[in-house]
């Protein structure tokens, strides 16, 4: 120890060599420690900058495409009203020739003409009745088509920037935990960093690995239960033990953390061993390095694989399928307790009084509407007979003209008529 101290030759003051070392050690690895914290800081709000700079060009983007959407759809609708007013007026033309063309023709032709031009009209209004239809189904054709465009475009937007968040986030929460452990381990003695610093910091970046995977699981899933497997114990990492709304254990989740550069051949064989022992349902091992037929999360051998920014989302639908499956076997106990009180139900009085009200209830619905059939053929039959005294009235009407005029001056009449109505050819 007496070797470690210097004593100065002006102030006669002793001080130990390894403590001045220390300390400059320990403030410049602060130092640099704090400057990468603020350059990564500074990289994510530039690039929160660029991404809401990127939204709001979207945006003006969606309006400029809304907007020409919108003119072409007002042209489309005046070229449709147009096309409308045009074949109305032809209609409207083709029906007052056929009218003159009725009074051209002799007494006796009269019902028929009367039938077919109320045939016409029919068909015209069916045919108005059809473009209006199509109208609107265009209509709603084109609305749907730009909201689905709208909601493919959102969605493509809205999946790429959460990728982006995830990983950002991911990253960002193992630079800062990996960060916080290398602060704290800065504070122990010198002989220890020099270790660490021999070793490398593969062990280090494993440990901060499995404690953000420990908190990420706790804030994701608070209701249930994460253990930590205790180091020199045979088994993985973390355990996570899901839980129902009612706290009732339904199965457990096994994970293991590997921080490396390269996937070990034989990790999962070890971590099917230990979900044997720990009695859990599913493993999954959590890798930086991922098998060199595999670019994302998947299973292999009864093993799930994934990144660390993909965790949280692989366990929480393998937490919803360990929940269902708890439901399922939970449903199928007392099975033959519930035949029975089905079939209780259903040769019970309870039950037949229910289909004995749907039985009149059809009875009833199917009477009402015979009522109403017949009402309507009767009121057809009403119509059609007035129709009928209405062309022979006209019939005596016109009977008595001619017999008062004459033929001759009534065809006359009716050719001035036309020659005056009609338009030139």
């Amino acid at each position: 120890m007496a070797n470690n101290h210097i004593k100065c030759p002006n102030c006669q003051f002793e001080f130990d060599v390894e403590d001045v070392l220390t300390a400059d050690i320990e403030q410049k690895l602060k130092l640099e420690y704090q400057e990468k914290l603020n350059q990564s800081l500074q990289k994510v709000e530039q690039d929160k900058f660029a991404l809401e700079q990127a939204q709001k060009d979207f945006e003006e983007k969606r309006k400029r495409e809304n907007e020409i959407f919108q003119q072409k759809l007002q042209q489309e609708k005046q070229k449709m009203e147009s096309e409308l007013q045009t074949q109305l007026q032809k209609k409207i033309a083709a029906d007052f020739e056929n009218k003159l063309r009725l009074l051209e023709q002799n007494n006796a032709e009269n019902e028929e003409k009367l039938k077919q031009a109320r045939g016409k009209e029919l068909e015209y209004l069916k045919k108005e009745q059809e473009l209006k239809n199509k109208e609107q189904e265009l209509d709603i054709i084109l609305q749907k088509k730009l909201a689905e465009e709208r909601n493919t475009l959102t969605e493509n937007i809205r999946r790429q920037e959460q990728e982006r968040t995830q990983l950002k986030e991911g990253e960002l929460i193992l630079k800062m935990k990996e960060l916080e452990k290398q602060l704290e381990d800065q504070k122990k003695l010198a002989d220890e960093m020099k270790r660490k610093a021999e070793q490398g910091s593969m062990q280090l970046q494993g440990e901060v690995q499995e404690l953000a995977l420990e908190e990420l699981l706790r804030s994701s899933f608070p209701f249930d239960l994460v253990s930590e497997v205790g180091k020199g114990v045979r088994g993985a990492d973390c355990i996570l033990t899901v839980r129902n709304r009612l706290g009732q254990e339904c199965g457990k989740i096994i994970f293991e953390s590997k921080r490396t550069e390269s996937f070990g051949a034989d990790w999962i064989d070890k971590l099917k061993k230990d979900m044997l022992s720990q009695k859990a349902d599913i493993a999954v091992i959590v890798s930086k390095a991922m098998p060199k037929d595999m670019h994302q999360f998947g299973e292999r051998d009864g093993v799930y694989i994934c990144s660390f920014a993909e965790v949280k989302s692989l366990a929480t639908v393998l937490r919803n399928a360990i929940l269902k499956m708890s439901e399922l076997r939970k449903s199928q106990e007392n099975k033959g307790d519930k035949m029975v009180a089905l079939y209780d139900y259903l040769t019970g009085p309870e039950f037949i009084g229910n289909w004995n009200a749907i039985r009149e209830g059809f009875r009833q619905l199917r009477s009402m509407l015979q009522k109403e059939r017949e009402d309507f053929e009767k009121n057809f039959k009403k119509k059609e007979k007035q129709i009928e005294l209405i062309i022979q009235n006209s019939l005596h009407i016109s009977g008595s003209i001619e017999g008062i005029a004459g033929q001759d001056s009534i065809n006359m009449q009716i050719e001035d008529q036309a020659s005056e109505t009609l338009p030139e050819s």
